[in-house]
């Protein structure tokens, strides 16, 4: 399957123009439209949520050993 990425400013939401695009005449697309986002503003905020999470009393009484049981748990369909 032939993707294209290109991106826009939408300037009249009503409307949005798609010019010089690398598709022959007649040929059927699908056309998804994703917002941009700042992934710096969200990196930011995913680390402040770490951050914020590893703080909680309930985190610092997580042994290595229960993080590994309940990763071997998941490994195994538990």
């Amino acid at each position: 399957m032939e993707t294209y990425k290109t991106y826009i400013t939408i300037e009249n939401p009503d409307r949005v123009v798609l010019s010089n695009l690398p598709f022959q005449v007649g040929q059927r697309v699908e056309i998804i439209i994703l917002p941009e986002y700042n992934r710096a503003a969200i990196s930011q905020k995913l680390k402040a949520l770490f951050k914020k999470t590893q703080a909680l009393p309930e985190v610092s009484e997580i042994t290595d050993a229960d993080i590994e049981a309940e990763i071997n748990a998941y490994r195994q369909g538990k």
